[in-house]
């Protein structure tokens, strides 16, 4: 299976630097997969997919042979399920601002006796590489990541309750939306100082309940530092950002600039 190289390598202390992909071509997942990046996330909540282009980029991304995980929409815990039954390794689901939010990602996730997933994994089992469904029912539970988005005044105050959930495997941070509820909506400030305290302490806490840790970061150095921060799962910016840079750098190259 693909999914336990990726729990094993998060678990044994490895930083996994994700991409983060928007656009709905199962094209644009399977060549950025075939880039150095470790994983590759597809976004739903903000990016354009929708389940046929999830279902057909996480077989792109299983053919380049790296693993994926899915951000899905707020409160989209059927879709949870359903990325799980196309293969995903891992959904990440925002706006978890409480132990009752965290219960219905696990409730969506895993299979009994810790939450209530229905049996159904018709793409998972063969992208998996098990031979029979036993061996994936047995196994799913540790190998599908359930993270839960902490990126709110509300969730920060209930990460410890949130992180005690049985099931919920890790949290990640949204920094843009953490730095605009903890200004009172003032500004989109992910990269300032008024974010980095709680940031350093989501890190902490969550390595403290031997859970996973992971964050946004918009920029190569932005990954330094929640590397630094302790950050195991790490997102960097997004396809769209891939494509401007390479042409900005491509065209000042044709033109003689530096």
């Amino acid at each position: 299976m693909t999914a336990p190289m990726l729990v094993d390598a998060l678990c044994s202390g490895e930083t996994v630097v994700s991409a983060w992909v928007t656009l709905p071509d199962a094209l644009v997942a399977e060549l950025v997969a075939r880039s150095a990046f470790g994983a590759v996330t597809l976004d739903i909540q903000h990016g354009l997919h929708d389940a046929r282009s999830v279902m057909r980029s996480i077989g792109g991304v299983a053919l380049a042979g790296k693993p994926s995980l899915v951000r899905l929409a707020v409160d989209d815990f059927a879709m949870a399920s359903r990325c799980l039954d196309f293969g995903a390794d891992g959904v990440i689901a925002p706006m978890i601002n409480s132990v009752a939010d965290a219960r219905r990602l696990v409730a969506a996730t895993k299979y009994p006796p810790l939450g209530e997933r229905s049996w159904g994994p018709v793409r998972a089992v063969p992208l998996s590489g098990v031979t029979d469904s036993t061996t994936y029912l047995t196994e799913a539970n540790r190998s599908t990541l359930a993270i839960a988005m902490i990126e709110t005044r509300t969730a920060f105050e209930a990460l410890d309750d949130i992180l005690a959930v049985d099931g919920i495997d890790g949290v990640f941070v949204g920094p843009s939306d953490l730095s605009v509820t903890l200004t009172g909506g003032q500004r989109v400030a992910p990269d300032d100082v008024i974010v980095e305290a709680p940031i350093r302490e989501i890190a902490r806490r969550t390595k403290a309940a031997d859970k996973l840790a992971g964050a946004f970061a918009g920029n190569g150095s932005r990954v330094r530092f929640y590397r630094e921060a302790g950050y195991q799962l790490i997102a960097l910016a997004s396809d769209q950002a891939y494509l401007a840079r390479g042409i900005n750098e491509m065209l000042a190259d044709a033109n003689g600039r530096e």
